[in-house]
């Protein structure tokens, strides 16, 4: 059996890719007023955008249990895994990476761990790329390579309607947030180095899809993209976004897809929410 290649929910995969490759996914938990439930499983991003948009409605995330991680993980062995490489949302964003790092730590160096800087399907193709080549049976130092090189190859952007929920969550300062309620801007948002960071402020949702579509092409660079666009409740801003980006980077783009975020990343920025993830297929 080749490596086995494992990521979290958060990765959000689009519905096409169902069953095409070879991933296992371990859930996060979402708990809504003092009930939890699996991401995807028990629990759905509109539960949580329903909650969200009522009073005195407590919504919160948690990461797997380490054990949880272990268990997938003496499973796959046990089936025959040569290895396993374990790629997860950024670790300055939730303690998932922290929970599979001790998980590994229990069971020796055939578990890798990496943290991808990222989440969405930014973690979603850093994990396809690993997946790819561990079905071609590469090694494990190999497969591994290829998470972390194609997690560098990503740029995830978003906007949201509000920044209190990311407020709430602790994924963004109290000043940043402050600052787009007194200003009464539109905030376009961005992961580096594994953070949630204010990349541009806007006065109007349009002018806000419209600066995405200017970033996203930034980011593509000049040679082949992959792009993801995540939405929550938002189909038709997501439409309207993805032909955009698909007008303007023309024949360099291979793969477009459009998926909504599950209840994880729902319950910290809210409905409306719009993003473009951009993979460059290669380093130039």
């Amino acid at each position: 059996m080749p490596v086995a290649v494992v990521t979290d929910s958060t990765a959000y995969f689009p519905a096409e890719l169902n069953g095409t490759y070879h991933l296992t996914v371990v859930p996060l938990t979402v708990v809504i007023n003092g009930d939890e439930g699996r991401e995807g499983e028990q629990i759905s991003p509109a539960q949580v955008a329903r909650a969200l948009g009522g009073r005195r409605v407590a919504v919160s995330t948690s990461r797997p249990a380490p054990e949880q991680f272990a268990q997938t993980y003496r499973d796959l062995l046990d089936k025959g895994a040569d290895g396993i490489v374990s790629i997860h949302l950024s670790s300055r964003l939730s303690g998932t990476y922290d929970a599979a790092m001790l998980a590994a730590a229990g069971i020796g160096p055939q578990v890798q761990v990496v943290d991808s800087g990222t989440t969405g399907m930014g973690l979603g193709f850093a994990a396809l790329a690993a997946a790819t080549v561990a079905g071609r049976g590469a090694s494990l130092d190999a497969v591994r390579t290829e998470a972390t090189d194609h997690a560098g190859r990503v740029s995830t952007m978003f906007y949201v309607d509000t920044l209190e929920f990311l407020r709430r969550g602790g994924r963004i300062g109290a000043a940043s947030a402050l600052l787009g309620t007194a200003l009464a801007v539109k905030p376009i948002l961005h992961v580096v180095d594994g953070a949630i960071v204010v990349r541009d402020k806007v006065r109007t949702a349009g002018r806000a899809l419209q600066r995405l579509v200017d970033l996203a092409v930034e980011a593509s660079g000049s040679g082949e993209v992959d792009i993801a666009v995540h939405h929550l409740e938002a189909p038709d801003r997501a439409g309207a976004l993805a032909d955009a980006v698909t007008m303007r980077l023309g024949d360099r783009l291979r793969d477009c897809y459009i998926t909504e975020v599950g209840a994880v990343v729902a319950a910290h920025v809210g409905a409306g929410v719009a993003g473009v993830v951009v993979h460059r297929r290669t380093d130039h």
